[in-house]
């Protein structure tokens, strides 16, 4: 624990922690806190002046990120008949529709998005305790319930990220690894963004996007101007 704290001390010593940086400016410091011996995740956390206690306050949504997320992701589809061979071109990893649903019932969850047709909703259902909790469930507002399973595969594996505000107003999303340029982070946090301002709920009141952090997997967070993310369009 020693170790780890003097580890986090001498990445506080390399930026201002009071200060608020420009996405450009935060980004650069973010990426330049990169520590571990392993390729680390670029996060954005966000705080919305939202009460997600009411239905009409809810933020979620799905974006697909332009240079993706650095990371290869397992898509497991539920569809049956001419949608299951559809899924399959398309590069789903795991397919199929009872069989799948036992499958997940004995454990087996070793992928990191579900999408499913909607006739296959009731299947999905019976395995919905284990998939919520996981934040796996397909739902219809970030296109994981979808007849266009092709689209909804590609995006997948494209880089698409699910992104749901707490109980809290908080939401957090990955937008990139430390070794993807500093250009390719900022047009993915940009990315994110609009969709994010797109889905502000009319009943929402005062400041939108409250305060703003980016950080990697290891290293304290940069705080960044949240004005300036709320004026993306």
């Amino acid at each position: 624990m020693a170790k780890l704290a003097k580890r986090v001390e001498k990445l506080n010593e390399q930026f201002d922690k009071e200060k608020v940086y420009s996405l450009e400016e935060g980004l650069g410091v973010a990426k330049s806190l990169a520590s571990a011996k392993f390729d680390e995740t670029v996060e954005v956390a966000l705080r919305l002046g939202v009460d997600p206690r009411h239905a009409d306050q809810m933020v979620r949504g799905a974006v697909v990120l332009p240079h993706g997320t650095g990371k290869k992701v397992r898509v497991a589809v539920f569809a049956k008949d001419v949608k299951l061979d559809e899924a399959k071109e398309a590069g789903a990893d795991v397919v199929g529709g009872e069989d799948l649903a036992e499958e997940i019932k004995n454990g087996n969850t070793n992928f990191d998005m579900v999408i499913a047709t909607p006739d296959m909703m009731a299947v999905v259902g019976k395995v919905g305790r284990i998939l919520g909790p996981k934040g796996l469930m397909p739902n219809p507002k970030t296109g994981t319930v979808t007849m266009d399973i092709k689209k909804a595969v590609s995006n997948a594996k494209s880089g698409q990220v699910n992104f749901r505000v707490d109980k809290k107003g908080n939401l957090h999303a990955p937008i990139g690894k430390a070794s993807f340029k500093q250009e390719q982070l900022q047009d993915n946090m940009l990315e994110l963004v609009r969709a994010i301002n797109r889905l502000k709920p009319s009943t929402s009141k005062g400041k939108y996007i409250r305060n703003s952090v980016v950080s990697l997997t290891m290293s304290p967070g940069v705080r960044l101007n949240a004005q300036e993310l709320m004026d993306v369009k």
